[in-house]
């Protein structure tokens, strides 16, 4: 099992949600946070004073799922979140030891 983290721009998150479901994944958490990488911010004008945004606004996806899924669910969030600017976002693989469904006790990949 893997573990999938996507940090991407919070307008693209329905297309992703969209991609990721036509590729089989039945469920995912969704954060909103705020960030920066190489784009380090921008600077904004309100009411005639500038300010700099040091941190900017964007959501944290995380989905577990079974390997023969990964990379249908990579190449998804790839082309969905993908707009070709800066601050697109990162994509975060793990390995996943375990997965237990509480109502049931399900364990492992039948949990997911």
């Amino acid at each position: 099992m893997k573990f999938v983290m996507a940090i991407i721009k919070p307008f693209k998150l329905d297309e992703v949600r969209e991609a990721l479901s036509e590729n089989g994944v039945q469920g995912l958490t969704v954060t909103e946070v705020k960030g920066f990488g190489r784009q380090k911010g921008h600077t904004e004008l309100y009411r005639g004073a500038e300010y700099v945004v040091d941190f900017l606004p964007k959501v944290k996806l995380e989905v577990a799922i079974a390997d023969e899924l990964l990379e249908p669910v990579l190449e998804a969030i790839e082309k969905s979140a993908f707009t070709g600017k800066v601050g697109d976002g990162k994509i975060f693989v793990f390995d996943l030891e375990n997965a237990i469904r509480i109502r049931t006790g399900e364990a492992g990949a039948a949990a997911l």
